[in-house]
């Protein structure tokens, strides 16, 4: 069998887990969701290695831009970028 190195197997082996809720025990669960109830909020879901080296602000941030981009829950679900782009400033004309 010839070895895949991306694609969906990939994704599946990385263990992606929902970092908008916690575990009793402070871990993340499993991405997904049961039931898309109304007036719920997507799970904002990243790789569990990435989810690890996140800082709590940063998990925050990101939680806090996927619930806030305005998207229904029965619609298809928005993508949103896990860390905030950096954007430069203007130098002023003096």
């Amino acid at each position: 069998m010839a070895q895949y190195r991306g694609g969906l197997r990939k994704w599946f082996r990385e263990g992606w887990v929902d970092i908008s809720r916690k575990k009793k025990d402070g871990s993340h669960p499993a991405c997904g969701r049961s039931s898309a109830k109304k007036g719920g909020k997507y799970p904002k879901c990243v790789p569990k290695a990435k989810a690890a080296k996140m800082t709590a602000a940063q998990k925050r941030s990101a939680v806090k831009r996927k619930q806030a981009s305005g998207k229904p829950v029965s619609g298809k679900p928005s993508r949103v970028a896990t860390f905030k782009r950096k954007t430069r400033r203007k130098k002023s004309a003096k």
